[in-house]
Order: C-alpha cells, then structure tokens, then sequence
C-alpha cells in the first residue's frame, strides 16, 4: 500500500541521473533558441524607431526589488555554473576520475541560459517599455520551479540509495531556492516598485487628480499579465497602499476605459438602438449583447467550476475502496490524491474569477441604466414629470439599477441548474443504481416545492419596494421642505407619517423575512429529504449500501443544495429583475420634450430673434385646456421685451414656450441666436459661488469681475469667509433670495448668449439692489442683446422697446408704454394699481421730504434715465463687449487667491462639509449596538446553540451512516436496516428542527434591530437642529435612509448569521478530520494563523474600499437630484452634455471603489482556497502514505467527504466577514445619524405658556446676537428694540442685512449666541420649541406646497372643516381657482407644487396663515411673486384679518411696509433706525428716507 516507497521501476527512467541530464539540457537549450528568436523579433518589430529606447524609458519605469533580485539570481547562478563547469574536468583530472560528459555538458548549458536570462531580464523594461516581465521568462521561471522540485523530492527519496552524489543535492537545493524566487516574480509579472508605475496613466474625465495635479492611474488589471490575472496579484499595490494608511479615492487607481461608464453606456447605448424597439425584451438584450466577452468568458468559468466540484463525490467511494485495502493499481493513492487536488485548484480558480466577472457585469449593467435614466431625466416633458416624481426617479436609478446589475450573480443559473443536478444524479446513479431514481424524484419535488415560496417572496418583495417607493418620495419631499416644517411646528405630525409609511413596509418586510426563514429550512433541510427518500429507497429496493457509496452520495447531496436552492431564487430574481426593467422600460418611453417645438434658424439669415406665429401650447394635453392662445410675437435681435400680467396670467408659461419646454399644439416658433435663462424659482448648484456663475464656462478674469460688479455681488462675496470659493449648500442654503437671484442671473451674463430670458428676476431684491442690476445688466451689459423680462414691478416697464400685456394666457396688448396705456384696460389696472400704491405711500410721508436734495433727485434721475453707456463709472464699464476694471479689483482678486489657497485646517469656515467618514477598524461597539438593538440581544445565545445542535446531529447522522454500513461489499453491518434507518431519519430530522428554529429567530432579530435603527435614526435627524440640514445635501441622508436601511433591512442580518454559523460548521470539519488522525489538526494551527493574517491585512483596504463606496455613492444621488430639479436651466444652456459627462465622472469615481472591492474579494479568496487546498492535499496524502489497518476507511471517508467543503466553507466563512465588516457600515452610517445634536426639546412640561399665550403679541429683542455657526461670524450684531403687541412693524434693509436671520432667530431656527428673545415676557428660549412656534406664523420667501391634494396643503394637521378652508381660499383670492377645478380641494398638486405659479404657491401659504390665525404673523417677502394690485387685495386682507395680531413685514416693496406702525431697518446686522414711518421721513438723514426717496424716483422718473 502506500506505507513504502517503490523506486525500482522509476531508477529506470526518471531518477537516473543521465536522464535528469538530458532533460535539462534539452529544456534549457529549447528555451535559448526561444528566447534569441523573442529577441530577433523584437529588434525587427522596432527597426523602425529611430529614437534609442533606452534612453528614453528605463528613467521613467520604478525598478523595484525583485527586478534587482531578478539580475542578481540570474548572474550569480551563470557565475556559479561558468565556475562549476571548469572547477568538475580539473577535479576529475587531478583525482583522476571518470568524464561525465553529460553533467559538464549540463553545467555549460546552464551557464549559457542564466548568462541569456540575465541578459533578456536587464533588457525587459528598454524593450517592453513597461515594468512587465516577458511571458517567455515567466513560464520558464515556473516550469524551471517544478523540475527542481521534482529532482529534490528524488533526490530526498534516493540519499539512502546512493544514487545521488551529495554535491547534486546541494545544487538542486540552490537551483531551488532560486526557481522558488524567481517563480514568484513570475507569477507577479511585475518588477516595478510599490507605486502605479508610468504608462498606466489616463485622465479621468478632466484628466488629473484633482488634489496631486498629476494623472490619475488607470488600475493594473488593464495591463496585467495572464499569471496576474489569474492570482489578482495586479491588486497587492493597492492592498500595499491601504496596509500603510488609510485609502483615500485618490489612491485607488481609476478604472480602464472598457469599464468607463461613458464607454460602458456608449455601447449600451448603441445595442439599444441596433434593437430598434424599447421595451423589457430589447432592454435585456441589449444588455447583454453590450458585455457578450464577459458573459461567454463567465459560462467557461461557470461550467468549468460545476465539473470541478463534482469531482471530488465521484472519486469517494473508490478512495475509501483504496484505504481498506483494494488497490487497483501501483500509485493509485498518489493518483487519487492528485487528482482532489488538482480538481480543487480548478474548482477555485473557476469560481473566484466567475466571481469577479460577474460583479463586473453587474457594474456595467448597473452604471449603463443609471446614465441611461439620468439622459431620459433630463429630457422629460413637463406631462412625464408629473408622472413621476424625483423620488421615484431617484428609485429608479438607485433600486432598479441596482436590482438590474445584480441579476449578474444569477446570469447562468438557467442552464447551470441543470448541469449540476444532472451531474448530481450521473454520480449517485453510478453509486446507488435505480435508487437514484427515487433522489430524483425527491430532489424534483423539493424544488417545485420551494417554488411557492420562491413566488411569495418575490410577491413580498415587489410590496417592499412599492412601500420604499412611496417613503423614500415623502422623505425626500420632508428633506427638501425641512425649514418650513419646523417654522410650522409639522416635523412631528411629518415625521409620524413616515412612521405610518414605514409600517406598511415592515408588514411586507416581516412576510418576507419569515419567507426567507422557510428558504433557509428548505435549503438546509433539502439534502436531508433527498437522502433519506434515496437511502430509504436502497432499502426498500435492496441495494448494496457500503460506506465509500454512502460518504460518495453524501457529498453529492450537499452539493445539490445549491441548484435546489438556487432554482426558485433564480425563478424569483428573473421575476423582480424583469418588473425593474419593466419600470424602467416604461420611464424610458415616457414623452420627451418636442425637438422640432422651436426651430433654431441661423443668426446670419435674419434680423428676428423671436418669431411665434398662430402660436397655442398647453402644459395639459387636454385639447380643450390650452395654456396659451393666439400668441403672434415677432422680436427683433437687440429689442428690451417686458412681460407683466396679474398671477396665474401665462408669463412664465411665454418664456417658456420660447425655450421649448411647453408642448406646442399649434402654430410655429421660431428661435435665431443662443438662449440664458433666469428662472423665478433660483435654481443654484451645491458648489462654489465660482462654478455656479461660470457654469461651464474658462475663467475670464476681467469679464467676471464686471458681472460680479453688475449683478451687485461683490459686497455679499467679501462678506464671506472664502469669497467666492464659498461652498454653497444645497439648492443655495446659505444664501438669501436676493443672492440666489443675482448668482443665477450672473450666471447667465456669463455666458454672454443672444437671447436672455428673465422671469421674474427684481422680486427678491430690495429697492437699491434692484435698480442697480436693472440699470447695469437690462440697460448696461445687455443693451445689445435681445432681453424678455416678467416683471410685477411696473416702474422697470417705460424703458422696454415692447411691453406685453398678458391675461388668461392671452397676450392682449403689446407695444411701448406709452401706447399701450391708452389702448386697453389690463394694462392701466396695473399701472392703475402701482399708482395707487404710491399714492398711499405718498399719504404716508411728508411732501417737502420726497424731494428731500434736488441735488441728489437731478444726479438720480439722470442716472436713471440716461444709457449705461454714457455713465462715468469706472468699476463698471462695458463697451462693445470690451471691459476696464478699476486697480482696486486687483486686491479682490488676490484675497480671493489667498482664501482658495487657505490652511486644510481653515476648512471648517464652509457651510458644506465633506462627508463624514470612519477610519481603521469597525468599532466593536457597532457590532454590539446592532446586536443589541433587538430585545437586547438575548435570542442571539439561543441562534448559536440551535446552530451547534444542528451541526452536531449533521455530523452525528452521517457518521451513524459511515459507522454502521460495511466497508466492502459482502461485509456484514453490525446493525439492522430498520434501525439504520431509523436512527439516520431521526438524527437528520432533529437537525432540520434546529435550522427552523435558527432561521425563525435570525429573522425576529432581523425585524426588530431594523425597526429600532429605521426610528431612532428618523427621530434624531427630525430633531435636528436646521444647521444640520443648511450643511449636509439631502443626498447623504437619502443614501441612509435607502441603500443603507436596506442593507439593514435584508443582507446585515443574514451575512452576519452566515459567518456564525460558517464558524461552527468550519469547526465541526476540523472535529471530524482530526478524529480520523490528529497529526491533521496540526496543520490546522499555521493554516489558520496565515488565513487570519490574509483576512488582517485584507480588511484594512477593504473595509476603506466598503466606506468609499458608500460615502461616493450619495454625490451620484445628490447629482441626479439636482439635475432634475434644474432640468430646465439646464437645457437653456444647452449643457446637457457637460452634465451627463458629470455623471460619467462620479459614476467612475464609484466604480473605482466598487471594481477594486470585487476585486480584492476575490484576491483574499483566491489565497484562502490555496491554503485550504494545502491543508486538504496534505490530509490526502498523509491518509494514502499510512499503512493499511491503521485507520478506519470508513471514518477516513467521512474526514475526507466534509474536507471536500474545506475550500468553499473556509473561503465562505472570511467572505462573509469581510462582507459583514464592509456591510455593517451601514449600521455605522445609520448611527452617526442616530446621535446628532438635537434641537432644544419640543416640550418643556416645567415652563409651558398658558394655552392663550400670546395674549398681547408683544416682542422685545436684548442684545440679540446670532451666527450661523461657531465658525461663522455674526449676523446679528446686538440688537435691543421691542414689538408692541398689535402693532404692524415693517423690516426693510439692504440684501443680506439679517432680515430673514431675525425672522428665523424668532422662532428660534437659529438660536442666540447672546442676548435673548421675550414674548409677553416669556423668555422664548426657556419655553419648547414646539409651544413657540405653534404659536407663531410665517408667510416665507420661497413658497413651499407639497405634492398631495390643496386641502391637505392647507391644513396638513386635518384639524379645519371644509368651510373653514373655503373662507381662507377667498381671502387669499384662490376661491374662484380652485372652484373651477374639476376636484376642488382635492384637487391635484404635483411635488413642489410645479402645475401651480409661483405667485399662485405664495398665496396658498397666506391661505394656511389665514386658516391658523395666530397672534403673531410674520411676512418674509411673502408678496415678492405677485402683481401690485394682488399684493394690494393681500395687504388690505392683512389688514382686515389680523388687526389685532402683531404683524412684522420684511419686504423690498417700499409700499407693502409704508402703511406699519413702524419700521425698523437694518444694515449689516444692526439697527439703523427704529421708528414710525412718519418720523423716520422727517429725519432728512434718514436710511429708510433714502430707500423711499429711491423707490419713488425710481417709479416716477421711469415712466
């Protein structure tokens, strides 16, 4: 047996020295010829290249050690053979010995081919030009490896027969030291050094590292070599980086350009359109056909994994034949051995990079339809967007994307299913006969069986999903209107409609989770039925059972595990992946806007700009609901165009259908010229001021400068820490809505168009500010341009070459002013209305005091009236496009630089940080607050032991099999049948019991820890303070609540319980293999120790990799978002390309982490499965060098059947806690947001007001102080005034004065740094936040309406009757509106309220003003989108219905806060002035005299 070693027969052949000769001579001397032949080639391949190579590159390639090592083995090795060679003929001379000539001819060649290899090595990177080995040398270098390893094996086994000269071992032990270094340079392929070398470099999109300058690395998996490939030693640069620091996104290399997703959508794309048709079938063709390499490669790798893993079952039962003692043939052990392991390298190489190829394809996949619906997004017709939200289109990019790439793991189960089962069953037919029959049938009906269950978890899985669609579009929608949700006193009533939408998802989240129980019984239970229904079968049929076919059918067993698993999770993943693509599909059909709606005509050809003829369009396809009607326009190039009109008449819809955006049912409109849009709602990037103004556009130092100057931004930019290197917050947080309009109407200068078109763009801005950008931008910078402006402000009308007059979407005058103030009505009920609001302003002041300087009103009107052109004014002069600055802009742009070029450390000064990110290790607290979280973590003990008992009854059941069945046929069983049986149903049912009851509460825990992170992380984040929202985008908060709840929700819970239970079954193995023979658990030892030691230093870069992933993936959401929302400035600019290349970056930027991930997964499994196979080949090998009787072959079996697992389970069991480490920061994420500082409480029960207070409404303010942040400065700088109560008080002051900052520090949005805030005597700051601010009430500056019914926007607490909200809707003028809507309050309102005007959002929030009646009201610009004559009807209602409350009033319109009590005006952060409009107009110092004065020569003079 194999007790001894037989030599006889291979003295003969192999180990005799003269052929050990000749086979290195030939080998040697083949691979000289070859490599001179490489070397021929090369030269004649570069014959051609007149530039000496050598020069040129070896500089620039980093040499690293093994290079050096390469050269010094290689001439140390040709020096030893050239010395060796004259040393043995003068050693045999003098001691006069016989020639060996075969040995001197060995030593003379070797010599030869070390001196060539030296030389080939020192030439590879001169001739490569890279720092890449050639492949000659490599496989030499291998192959060289194996002989001498063959030689010193014989070597070690002749020493006692002389066969061998002891002078041979020794150089057979040096050519082996050196083949082993020189084979692992081989299989590295590399000699470079630790850094990305040269020649992998290409840009990402702008081409550098943002941070270094410098080109960013491509990763080496595009160059890497087959050896590198195969090992994932292309990714050890990487894990080498991430071992010394922690990974920063700039030291992960960027993906290769097949993997780009430009290039990935391109071919996406293209397959699509090849399709021609766009629906479910076309889309999953497509997708396929554009990675069609890596699904052909993949099948190879998928089948060849399938027959490997069937190897091992099929080769039992003649092992444990071969250990009792049935020796077929010499070396059969050895043979048999070989084989396992060889079958077991295979299985893993196979499985590792299917592994890796279909994660992959997943990337592809995923990033090809995210860019495919981010395109679709930003071409969506205005009809489409009403159909679906930006949440659910945030979904679909998010979740079906997602759910699409990862149908990959799933890719070949259709026919990879099959392949196994049939392979299964081959190898138990071969064991068991016509029994095999019977584990068919059973195997057939486990897996129909599964098939119900497989369908309703797919049905619970499409419920999650609608629910998620649904939260996640309320979420959103909270996130966005958070400040009006605590000005309102909502966030609770807000926050437990979340809960509410929550708990419908948790009920299909409980059905699925305990389905997914009855998944896992099945999996784990299925081989049990199968072999008991198959051993039962034998029985019944009288079939031969031996040990060698029990263990042979066992392993099988356990392996049709996966296909009966896999076959309804497939039938289920195609299900869920088909509805993604089914929703997708159905997005990608949606309308698009209309190409032809405006024709562009070539600006040489005509002098018109705008031409609408017979024009009618219509937001409403209805066909009996036109928008607009009968519009005739023609504009000439360079003309001033006004649009006025009361709310709701079609204004914005005109400036509209000029840029196309509203469907044109009929009519023509023609467009000559580039086109700037300004919209009414700002629309601002989260980046920095600068890239919000140049949009695109290279920095022209001198041109923006004067537009910084024009739009009057200089001073609010000096005002800010960082200048324009500001980083703005989300939809431009930390800016006013004056300073919002002015950047985006500086963006629009900027981009020096034909066309500009401004809605609407003088509401937010005060007085001074206002006719300082009408007078510098309409008639300075844009007096050559052609210029439509919507405007309620009629003093900005005179100076327009045409006015038009809209009403009921009809334009129903047009012409100059002064003509069509004679011709109709509508016009003059305008002019009509402004006049009246002047007079009233006029009845408020003291004549004498309007003409308070003739001085000042001549150098006004004169500057008022004359052209920008003719204006000495030497900041801002713009001549014929040219442009002069004044010397003191230079400091400005110095400060500038040196605020950009700021200390790292200074950072903190920015609103928008970036996102938090953990560093090292996961903190065990992580892992033990998720534990925790369910019933404080006292079912965890009992999972464990249902997992041990079920292990133990596994083990148990199959050794009662292999014990109690005979070794050999014709042996006797010590047991009866019946018994066998007995036991064996028994112990396997036992085992089954305790899976159930393992799964059952792996998913009660699921459930639970689910709920109490999903709560305790909405509760803080809606108890967070409004900094917190100001400074972190939505799309962080999302990615928390989305991906990583649901992360929470359906992987945590299972990888975690996988790797536990891994751990015992990986136990349980070693149990059982060490009891065949304990020497065996001593490998075990330093296995385990390197195998920890690989997993240490894996995770380190791994788990940064996980985190990168992670904090990468919420720009791409924040990305989409605000893309969406600004659609329609987007297309005004034409810049939709630019902002799908941002795309492809970001998604490039997410791939580096996501490639690199799968990635060193695969490299950490890849070393683990060698290790494992070592472990495995050793037991092998040991069991077949043991004399016969030794041990039982039976138990032998059994160790080798569960040590067939060994490889996956190990590989496994560290997968799973290298995903439960990358995935648990999820858990990790969630609870940053579960602790953020909280807001003052909501309630405070020891100092409640009484329930009538306010009674009064009085407000006193003492050394009130307030900042924005512990870094910012002061915006309110000690003020000291008081607020009678009843009285009307009006809040004027320059943009960015702090007149919005008191309002918030009123309700506390923003609490004091010092001083404090009394009402009625009421410290406010002693009182809960919620008492004070259901108390109070706003009207804000951007109207906010959300998506839902009117009915449920103006009462969202549903505390109001019908007639009640009625009453409120007449009042604020919608009554007639909404009568005339088909559904009257429950009419629809889409998100954001976009089917309504802004004007028309404004007045619903005076409706839920009117409808809550409190003491005190505040104003903040709550009439800036409105007409004068509605803000008249909206004043005289302030009036009638709150004369009584105390109503403070910030407005630019000096009529709106004329007719208060009093006026208090601000100046950057400071009382001005504090008094009765009477008195501060007779103070001829007076700043609110100056704004009167300004406002009213501005009025007159203009007309």
């Amino acid at each position: 047996m194999g007790g001894s070693v037989q030599v006889g027969g291979v003295q003969d052949l192999i180990v005799r020295v003269s052929f050990r000769h000749g086979v290195v001579i030939s080998c040697q001397l083949i691979f000289v010829i070859a490599l001179l032949v490489r070397k021929w080639a090369v030269r004649l391949n570069n014959r051609e290249c007149h530039v000496p190579l050598e020069k040129k590159t070896r500089g620039k390639i980093q040499l690293g050690f093994r290079y050096k090592g390469i050269l010094t083995c290689c001439i140390s090795l040709a020096v030893f053979y050239t010395l060796f060679a004259i040393w043995r003929p003068l050693y045999w001379w003098l001691n006069e010995r016989p020639k060996d000539y075969e040995a001197e001819g060995e030593y003379i060649v070797q010599a030869i081919a070390w001196s060539t290899m030296a030389f080939s090595a020192y030439q590879s990177p001169t001739e490569t030009r890279k720092d890449k080995l050639p492949i000659l040398l490599r496989v030499w270098w291998i192959i060289l490896f194996i002989v001498y390893a063959v030689f010193f094996l014989f070597d070690i086994l002749l020493l006692r027969e002389k066969e061998v000269f002891p002078t041979s071992i020794w150089v057979d032990l040096l050519g082996l030291a050196i083949s082993s270094f020189l084979c692992y340079v081989g299989c590295h392929g590399r000699i470079g050094g630790d850094s990305f070398g040269e020649g992998m470099h290409e840009p990402l999109l702008d081409g550098f590292s943002e941070k270094s300058g410098n080109p960013k690395p491509v990763t080496p998996y595009a160059t890497a070599g087959i050896l590198s490939r195969m090992s994932f030693s292309w990714m050890s640069t990487l894990f080498s980086v991430g071992f010394k620091k922690p990974l920063q996104i700039d030291d992960v290399p960027q993906v290769a350009g097949m993997d780009s997703a430009e290039e990935v959508y391109n071919v996406f794309r293209d397959r699509l359109e090849a399709e021609g048709i766009l629906d479910t079938q076309s889309m999953a063709k497509a997708t396929l056909m554009s990675v069609w390499k890596e699904v052909i490669l993949s099948a190879f790798f998928a089948a060849a994994y399938s027959f490997a893993a069937y190897v091992g079952p099929s080769l039992i039962d003649a092992f444990v034949q071969y250990l009792n003692g049935n020796q077929q043939f010499q070396y059969q052990g050895y043979a048999l051995a070989c084989t396992f392991i060889v079958a077991m390298l295979v299985e893993s190489l196979a499985q590792r990079h299917l592994f890796f190829k279909l994660q992959q394809i997943g990337l592809h996949s995923k990033v090809s339809f995210m860019a495919a619906i981010y395109r679709k997004g930003l071409r969506l017709s205005s009809q489409s967007k009403q159909k679906h939200t930006s949440g659910e289109i945030i979904n679909y990019m998010s979740v079906d994307a997602e759910r699409i790439g990862d149908f990959s793991w799933y890719l070949h189960e259709f026919w990879n299913v099959p392949l196994q089962v049939f392979l299964g069953l081959f190898i138990l037919y071969k064991s068991l006969g016509l029994a095999s029959l019977a584990g068919l049938a059973a195997t057939v009906i486990v897996m129909i069986g599964n098939l119900p269950i497989g369908n309703l978890q797919e049905k619970f899985q499409d419920e999650i999903m609608e629910a998620k669609d649904e939260r996640m579009r309320a979420t959103a929608e909270t996130l966005r209107n958070m400040r009006i949700l605590k000005l309102q006193a909502w966030e609770t009533r807000f926050l437990l409609k979340l809960e509410n939408l929550r708990k419908v998802e948790c009920g299909c989240l409980k059905k699925y989770l305990f389905t997914e129980s009855m998944l896992s019984f099945a999996f784990w239970g299925a081989p049990t039925v199968v072999s008991i229904v198959t051993f039962g079968a034998c029985m019944l049929m009288g079939v031969p059972l031996t040990a060698g076919k029990i263990l042979s059918a066992l392993a099988t067993f356990r392996l049709l595990q996966d296909p009966i698993y896999n076959l309804p999770e497939f039938i289920s993943m195609v299900a869920q992946t088909k509805v993604s693509l089914d929703r997708v599909a159905i997005f990608l059909k949606e309308e698009e806007l209309q190409y032809d709606a405006v024709e562009q005509i070539s600006k040489g050809t005509t002098d018109i700009a705008v031409h609408i003829q017979g024009g009618e369009f219509s937001w409403d396809p209805a066909p009996s609901s036109s928008t607009l009607r009968g519009i005739q326009l023609c504009v000439e190039r360079g003309m001033t165009v006004a649009i006025c009109g009361t709310v709701g008449s079609g204004k914005s819809s005109l400036l509209a259908t000029i840029l196309g955006e509203i469907p044109r049912v009929s009519g023509t409109v023609r467009l000559s010229g580039t086109k700037a849009y300004v919209a009414q709602s700002p629309w601002i990037q989260s980046c920095k001021i600068e890239e919000n103004i140049l949009f695109g556009k290279q920095m022209e130092r001198v041109r923006y400068e004067c537009i910084l100057e024009a739009c009057a931004l200089k001073k609010d930019i000096e005002s800010f820490a960082y200048g324009d290197q500001t980083e703005i917050g989300e939809r431009g947080i930390n800016l006013s809505g004056g300073q919002k309009q002015r950047v985006q109407l500086a963006r629009a200068l900027y981009q020096d168009a034909d066309i500009y078109l401004l809605d609407d763009p003088f509401s937010a801005v005060d007085v001074h500010t206002g006719t300082h950008i009408f007078k510098e931008c309409i008639l300075g910078i844009l007096s050559k341009k052609t210029v439509f402006y919507v405007t309620h402000q009629v003093e900005f009308l005179p100076t327009a070459d045409l006015i038009l007059v809209m009403r009921d979407g009809k334009i129903t005058q047009a012409g100059r002013y002064s003509d069509i103030l004679q011709s109709g009505t509508d016009f003059l009920e305008l002019v009509g209305a402004h006049q009246k609001a002047l007079d009233t302003m006029d009845a408020n002041e003291n004549s004498h005091h309007i003409g308070v300087s003739s001085e000042i009103d001549t150098v006004e009107s004169d500057n008022l009236n004359n052209s920008l052109l003719n204006e000495a004014n030497p900041k801002v002069l713009w001549i014929e496009g040219n442009v002069e600055i004044s010397r003191g802009d230079n400091d400005w742009e110095e400060r500038n630089k040196s605020a950009s070029d700021a200390d790292p450390e200074n950072k903190k000064a920015q609103l928008v940080q970036e996102e938090e990110r953990e560093t090292g290790r996961v903190s065990i607290h992580v892992y033990w607050s998720y534990i925790t979280a369910a019933y404080k973590g006292w079912l965890t003990p009992f999972i464990i032991l249902s997992q041990m008992m079920f292990q133990l009854l596994q083990i148990g059941s199959d050794y009662w099999m292999a014990w109690a069945n005979p070794t050999t046929l014709g042996d006797r069983s010590p047991i009866s049948n019946s018994l066998l049986i007995r036991v064996y149903i028994a112990l396997s049912l036992g085992s089954s019991l305790f899976v159930l009851i393992r799964a059952m509460l792996l998913s009660v825990i699921a459930f639970k820890a689910a709920n109490q992170l999903f709560s305790k992380m909405h509760r803080c984040i809606f108890r967070a303070p409004m900094s917190f929202f100001d400074s972190t985008p939505s799309g962080r908060i999302l990615n928390r609540v989305s991906t990583d709840q649901s992360a929470v929700d359906l992987t945590i819970p299972f990888q975690l319980g996988a790797f536990a239970f891994a751990v015992i079954r990986l136990i349980g193995i070693i149990g059982v293999m060490s009891q065949v023979a304990w020497q065996i658990f001593l490998m075990f030892i330093p296995v385990a120790a390197i195998s920890i030691w690989y997993q240490q230093y894996y995770i380190i870069t791994a788990r940064e990799l996980a985190r990168l992933v992670g904090v990468f993936k919420a720009p791409i959401l924040q990305h989409f978002s605000e893309s969406i929302s600004g659609a329609m400035t987007i297309r005004s600019f034409d810049q939709e390309d630019r902002f799908v290349k941002n795309l492809f970056c970001l998604l490039d930027v997410f791939s580096q982490p996501s490639f690199h991930g799968a990635a060193a997964m695969e490299w950490l499994c890849f070393r683990l499965d060698l290790l494992s196979t070592f472990v495995f080949g050793f037991s092998m090998v040991f069991l077949v060098s043991l004399p016969q009787g030794v041990i039982n072959a039976s138990i032998a079996g059994l160790g080798i059947t569960y040590g067939l697992n060994l490889n996956s389970l190990q590989a496994w069991m560290i997968w799973n806690f290298c995903n439960v480490e990358n995935k648990i920061i999820s858990v990790e994420r969630i609870l940053q947001y579960s602790c953020l500082p909280s807001e003052a409480p909501l309630v405070i029960e020891k100092s409640r007001p009484n329930f009538d207070w306010p009674v009064k409404g009085t407000i006193e303010l003492y050394d009130l102080q307030v900042r924005y942040g512990p870094h910012l400065p002061l915006v309110l700088k000690g003020l000291t005034c008081t607020f009678p109560g009843g009285m009307k008080v009006g809040v004027v002051g320059r943009t960015g004065s702090g007149k919005s900052t008191l309002i918030q520090a009123l309700f506390r949005i923003v609490e004091p740094a010092r001083g404090k805030i009394l009402i009625d005597n009421v410290d406010v700051s002693e009182i809960g936040l919620h008492d004070l601010r259901s108390k109070l009430s706003i009207i804000p500056q951007d109207p906010t309406m959300f998506e839902g019914s009117i009915r449920t926007n103006l009462d969202p607490l549903e505390d109001r009757s019908d007639a009640e909200i009625w009453e409120a809707l007449k009042k604020c003028q919608l009554e007639e509106l909404v009568r005339a809507k088909e559904n009257k309050l429950d009419s629809l309102v889409t998100e954001n309220g976009e089917n309504w005007s802004v004007g028309q959002r404004q007045l619903v929030c005076l409706g839920r003003a009117l409808l809550k009646h409190s003491r005190i009201l505040m104003l903040d610009e709550a009439t800036a989108s409105v007409d004068t004559a509605t803000d008249g009807l909206i004043q005289y209602t302030l009036r009638n219905q709150f004369s009584d409350c105390t109503v403070i009033t910030i407005a630019h319109r000096i009529p709106t806060v004329i007719d208060s009590d009093l006026v208090l005006v601000l100046d950057n952060g400071q009382i001005s002035e504090y008094d009765s409009p009477k008195k501060l107009l007779e103070d001829n110092s007076s700043s609110f005299l100056k704004l009167v004065s300004e406002y009213s020569l501005r009025s007159n003079n203009l007309f």
